[in-house]
């Protein structure tokens, strides 16, 4: 297949490319800066410029491109990056795709499960409706970002990525605090969290390619757990203790917004279309993924 791929540089973009290329697929990047080679088509979001041609006849698009989630501080302009760079660019994209003469056959666009926001111990698929809060209804506008592709007919599918764990984003930082005795419950410790190793959101990538799936998809493990059980799972494999206990309301006080939509909020997701498509999970507890994501 020849595959387009935004956001190919990333933490998530790079192992998809290098694995779709490994398993025979020609790789085109989509870049904000001027091409470097053949492999590489040039595009600005932010200005809606895009040479439409450049995007005929490709098999499968995959957009992974968006502005990252720190766990700092939200400003405004912070927040008004985080949408825009999820919904501008998706909607851009979108419409170039439906306005080709050959559009591609299947259109990936990621998403995130915080699009279900805060439901404490609800389990939750993808029929579940949409949450409120921030993150949400950035979730919910950027898949709507899709509607122009799917409307030409283009089988188009929302990724909706748990918490990627892989050598590398998030699990990278969190490792020297947890060697040095840092790890924490944070907030009351049982709030649900909803992960993916990184190898198997590669796999699942790659069948979501090869199956008849389209709408939205939960990218999760089938075990998701409580944030207590993750930081003591992780200090015990990095040989450290995690006594360490910081109430939400510190959470709150330092962080504002972001502690209740990203650290304190609970999602007790489940992959339902992946697991029904006859997918399996090669890292489905989180002491395999982390021993598979933690360097030796």
């Amino acid at each position: 297949m020849r595959v387009l791929v935004s956001g190919a540089s990333g933490f998530i973009g790079a192992t998809l490319c290098s694995h779709l290329s490994e398993q025979g697929h020609a790789i085109v990047r989509l870049v904000r800066v001027v091409p470097r080679s053949a492999d590489e088509i040039q595009w600005d979001p932010e200005a809606g410029w895009a040479v439409k041609e450049a995007f005929e006849c490709f098999d499968a698009v995959i957009h992974l491109a968006g502005e990252p989630l720190s766990i700092t501080r939200w400003t405004q302009e912070k927040k008004k990056k985080i949408l825009y760079s999820r919904t501008v660019g998706t909607w851009l994209l979108s419409h170039i795709l439906a306005s080709l003469h050959e559009p591609p056959k299947i259109f990936i666009s990621a998403s995130a499960f915080g699009f279900y926001g805060d439901r404490g111990e609800e389990v939750l698929n993808e029929e579940s409706s949409a949450g409120t809060g921030f993150i949400s209804s950035v979730c919910t506008e950027w898949e709507k970002a899709t509607q122009a592709i799917q409307a030409r007919g283009t089988r188009t599918v929302q990724t909706r990525f748990g918490i990627v764990l892989g050598a590398g984003g998030m699990l990278q930082k969190m490792l020297l605090p947890y060697k040095l005795g840092l790890g924490a419950t944070l907030g009351p410790g049982t709030q649900w969290i909803s992960w993916i190793a990184l190898h198997d959101l590669i796999r699942a990538m790659d069948h979501i390619l090869r199956s008849n799936l389209e709408g939205p998809v939960n990218f999760v493990s089938p075990h998701p757990v409580r944030q207590k059980d993750f930081s003591h799972t992780l200090a015990r494999l990095l040989s450290g203790p995690a006594f360490l206990k910081i109430p939400a309301f510190v959470l709150r006080l330092i962080l504002g917004q972001v502690a209740d939509e990203l650290i304190l909020a609970s999602a007790r997701v489940a992959p339902a279309k992946l697991l029904d498509s006859g997918f399996t999970f090669k890292y489905p507890t989180l002491e395999e993924a982390l021993i598979k994501s933690i360097p030796s």
